[in-house]
């Protein structure tokens, strides 16, 4: 069972669905039902993905045996720390999960990150997202300080030097 990993646009066909996926997901389990067709397009709306491309960040997309199965953001965020970036968007497919492929995410993402000279990766996510976290401190995320309070859904912070 393969796994690549490769940049792509946060709006192609297959990060566009990925994307919309991720949002359901994390929508669904926030309100503890499934997420409207018309929630995920509120969410979708003005999401700030267009910061995933150059040359504000880049955006990664997963495929194993060729199908699209995970996705991964990285938004410079200079202003706020020299040389950092914030992770976004992660996700896997669930049918693809405990195959290997989140960590080969990871590793991409980190990988874009360095060619553009980012040394601290942060992230927030939220406690019931227990799999991304387990994810994350597999990886040599550790968790810190809330390092900001944007979202009102943030509950708790990573980081991990490069």
């Amino acid at each position: 069972m393969t796994w690549t990993v490769a940049a792509e646009r946060f709006d192609s066909p297959d990060a566009t669905a990925l994307r919309r996926d991720y949002y359901d997901e994390v929508a669904s389990r926030y309100w503890q039902r499934p997420a409207t067709e018309a929630e995920i397009a509120e969410g979708l709306a003005d999401d700030g993905a267009e910061l995933l491309a150059p040359p504000t960040g880049r955006f990664v997309v997963g495929r194993h045996e060729g199908k699209a199965a995970s996705c991964a953001g990285l938004v410079l965020t200079e202003e706020a720390v020299p040389g950092s970036a914030e992770l976004t968007r992660v996700y896997v497919r669930p049918a693809f999960r405990s195959t290997g492929g989140g960590g080969l995410l990871l590793a991409a993402i980190e990988e874009e990150a360095r060619a553009l000279g980012v040394r601290l990766l942060r992230l927030d996510t939220r406690l019931d997202l227990v799999e991304a976290r387990g994810l994350y401190a597999k990886h040599g995320y550790a968790e810190v300080p809330a390092f900001h309070r944007r979202s009102p859904y943030a509950e708790v912070w990573f980081a991990k030097e490069l």
